[in-house]
């Protein structure tokens, strides 16, 4: 059986009138409490609010009590009048096991998600598949097989949420923020475009009313507050996948140039950057038995030079000279605490 989006609609304002126990409901009652949902919305075909009638309503409520979700419906008779709520007011179809229609709907989106793996702009597929099979329990484990990288006590997971609804939405908003250098909170107002993780952190970019800078970037693990603000919200036409296409990481300032570093690494190191290129405009030069050549074009920033410095005394800076005295710069530095 197929659930619509407007039968679960339904069913979710049923839920919702069965769990309520401070009135007494009726089947007019729960009619008048779906319509009054439903009627937000028209009909493309006969321009009327799409409402349903006593019959439909009788559908739904074997829908949650027997069809789809098992519900323990209870009805107590009073007269000629029949009044219906939950048996245990603690359900609800919002906390009920998938049902089988559900667990299909999923296998069949999922199963169109395998289409898009491997492609290079949905890496994430490949990771987010087996999660979502393991947590709904669409496959079954004797033990765990998988493990991912997710910092689950990151201070800023709770602000995505809020933030990708102001984005979706367009939505100005006023965040109270604390940079690591600030030794107090100060008030930003902002029009948020884009969120994007790096290195276990989230960050999100947008415009900065007071420094009319729109590339403006905050980690989300140093926001305090968040809230809407009724100043109109200045959209943009950034493409963002472009814009994060020369750089690494976070980090790049207006003035920065696009550049081409070349880098080599050594024998024992070049099987892993072949398999795993630090950026996707890794060309190799030559690779043999003194080593392995690289070219990348890239903005220099503080992103790249910790990636190079985590190689160790495994990789050298070949060119440019000032992203080579950069380096240079901090290992001299890292060597005098020794």
């Amino acid at each position: 059986m197929s659930i619509n989006k407007k039968a679960q609609i339904r069913y979710l304002t049923l839920d919702k009138c069965l769990r309520n126990n401070g009135r007494l409901w009726t089947w007019e009652n729960l009619l008048d409490a779906v319509n009054e949902v439903l009627g937000e919305e028209i009909n493309p075909k006969t321009k009327l609010p799409m409402k349903i009638g006593k019959t439909q309503l009788y559908e739904d409520l074997k829908d949650l009590e027997y069809r789809v979700y098992k519900a323990p419906i209870k009805r107590t008779p009073n007269g000629r009048i029949t009044y219906y709520s939950y048996e245990n007011q603690k359900f609800s179809i919002q906390n009920a096991p998938l049902n089988e229609t559900e667990i299909n709907q999923i296998k069949s989106t999922l199963q169109l998600f395998t289409r898009f793996q491997g492609l290079p702009d949905f890496s994430f597929i490949d990771e987010m598949i087996p999660t979502i099979q393991k947590k709904l329990g669409l496959v079954s484990l004797e033990r765990e097989i998988m493990s991912f990288e997710n910092n689950l006590e990151y201070a800023g997971s709770k602000f995505i949420t809020p933030l990708f609804n102001a984005i979706v939405n367009k939505r100005s908003l006023e965040i109270e923020y604390q940079d690591f250098k600030s030794p107090l909170p100060y008030i930003i107002a902002f029009h948020p475009y884009y969120l994007k993780q790096y290195n276990n952190r989230w960050f999100v970019f947008g415009y900065n009313e007071f420094t009319k800078n729109e590339f403006w970037n905050m980690a989300l693990d140093r926001i305090k507050t968040i809230k809407e603000s009724k100043v109109k919200y200045i959209e943009t036409d950034i493409n963002w996948f472009e814009y994060f296409d020369d750089f690494i990481g976070v980090t790049k300032k207006a003035d920065d140039e696009l550049q081409t570093v070349k880098l080599w690494f050594s024998p024992s190191q070049a099987p892993y950057v072949i398999t795993k290129p630090i950026h996707p405009t890794q060309t190799k030069i030559k690779n043999n038995e003194d080593g392995l050549e690289v070219t990348i074009s890239v903005v220099p920033n503080y992103e790249l030079e910790k990636l190079i410095l985590s190689f160790g005394e495994t990789v050298k800076v070949l060119s440019p000279k000032s992203f080579q005295k950069a380096i240079l710069s901090r290992i001299n530095k890292s060597a005098g605490l020794y």
